[in-house]
């Protein structure tokens, strides 16, 4: 399953996030201290803030950008080395599925072909487990490390994993919210910019802290998905060997291919959690919301 990153208002490359960013923030600044505050002191100490922020936040998603790159290639480095070495039981990507499944009693499950490198997964609505191009027809160590990987999710369901449940049932959710967010929270900001009464209940606030909470739901989904991945590697390993697919001596081969693969789902847990720390504060910092201003 792919869930994309949540957009964000500094996605633009034409820095016009930024500008909305500082446009809001700065007539949000003037509102408030039309309200009781210090315009000048309010003003400065936001501006302050914003550029401390947007550094901090900035240097933080660089420092991921980095990661995610060299856990991508840590993959496709051991995929590459390993899947031109071929494990001693001959069994292809797709043999292996299909040998696990049937082993483990698993019979209303499919194996299915689909194209691309390292595109391979379960689909639990069409009962099939997709295997890619580059692992159903090859008997690498790679390929069939890769396979049981996928029977490994096969495996949860089938046991009643509870976080794969809690991820099966948070993906539609998550999906929603991450599309939602972004709009949620630039109507709360209209709203609180032009149908502000002076006093009652802020609406827009609360509605842009909906599109927050909508937008952490993808940082739970990648919370959630990490154990998932790391217990189906470990399903995965311990089936090759009890199988005699893999030898004691091949299973450092199919480790490194399936802990290089646990590294990117690291990334992308680290990127998230980034990525909605950034848009909570900056939600806290266009509306204002310091009780002390």
């Amino acid at each position: 399953m792919c869930l994309k990153a949540p957009q964000t208002f500094e996605n633009n490359s034409d820095g016009s996030g930024v500008f909305l960013f500082r446009r809001a923030a700065g007539a949000i600044t003037g509102r408030a201290a039309e309200r009781g505050g210090n315009t000048g002191e309010i003003r400065v100490r936001r501006r302050r803030l914003f550029w401390v922020y947007y550094i901090l936040f900035t240097l933080l998603i660089l420092v991921c950008a980095i990661f995610s790159g060299w856990a991508s290639a840590r993959v496709h480095s051991a995929y590459g080395k390993f899947g031109k070495v071929a494990n001693a039981s001959h069994m292809t990507g797709y043999d292996t599925a299909v040998r696990l499944l049937r082993s483990n009693g698993v019979y209303d499950i499919s194996v299915g072909r689909v194209k691309g490198n390292l595109t391979d997964h379960f689909d639990p609505k069409r009962q099939v487990v997709n295997l890619s191009d580059a692992t159903y027809g090859s008997d690498s160590v790679a390929a069939v490390a890769v396979a049981a990987h996928e029977i490994g999710h096969v495996m949860q369901r089938e046991k009643g994993y509870i976080p794969y449940k809690i991820r099966a049932a948070i993906v539609p959710v998550a999906n929603i919210g991450s599309r939602l967010a972004l709009p949620l929270v630039l109507v709360g900001l209209l709203l609180d910019l032009f149908i502000y009464t002076g006093s009652g209940t802020e609406w827009g606030f609360y509605l842009a802290m909906v599109g927050v909470i909508l937008y952490g739901l993808s940082t739970l989904f990648m919370l959630v998905t990490l154990p998932v991945e790391l217990d189906a590697s470990r399903r995965a390993k311990k089936m090759l060997l009890a199988e005699g697919i893999l030898s004691e001596e091949e299973k450092p081969g199919a480790s490194k291919v399936l802990s290089a693969a646990a590294l990117t789902y690291v990334a992308s847990l680290l990127t998230s959690l980034v990525y909605f720390l950034r848009f909570l504060t900056w939600v806290l910092m266009l509306f204002g919301r310091s009780r002390r201003d």
